[in-house]
């Protein structure tokens, strides 16, 4: 089964620096646990496709508009401080499987090395939308 894993972010719910304010080798620690752990789910064909994302302030919110031009404003969301930092797809065995995995991308490191301990959002891709007989 596949899964999706969103690493989700809060400004309000840490108690460290923004990334960017981060010294040096904590960030250079912080991307090799994550590279590392690509090339496990790599190497246990679990790793569909990783990626992170640029930060909120570059995201930006599309509505097709009733006369085809498209309505675009800021987001994510205006109102919260919270977005989707990343996200793994992968296919393994099933929730609990998922749910590991999960939890390893939750410890990665942050400053001075403590565990981030972010929310994953784990969400199984459905491979056709359910159908109502």
């Amino acid at each position: 089964m596949k899964y999706m894993l969103l690493m989700q972010f809060s400004e309000k719910d840490v108690d460290f620096p923004k990334v960017e304010e981060w010294p040096g080798e904590d960030i250079r620690v912080h991307v090799q646990y994550m590279r590392d752990l690509n090339v496990e789910l790599a190497g246990t064909g679990e790793l569909v496709d990783a990626q992170g994302l640029d930060a909120p302030a570059t995201a930006r919110i599309v509505r097709g508009g009733g006369d085809g031009a498209p309505v675009v404003s800021d987001g994510p969301f205006g109102e919260t401080k919270e977005w989707v930092a990343g996200w793994w797809i992968v296919d393994c065995d099933g929730e609990s499987r998922a749910v590991e995995i999960a939890a390893k991308v939750s410890a990665a490191p942050g400053p001075e090395g403590r565990p981030l301990e972010m929310p994953v959002e784990v969400r199984r891709i459905m491979s056709e939308p359910p159908v109502e007989v």
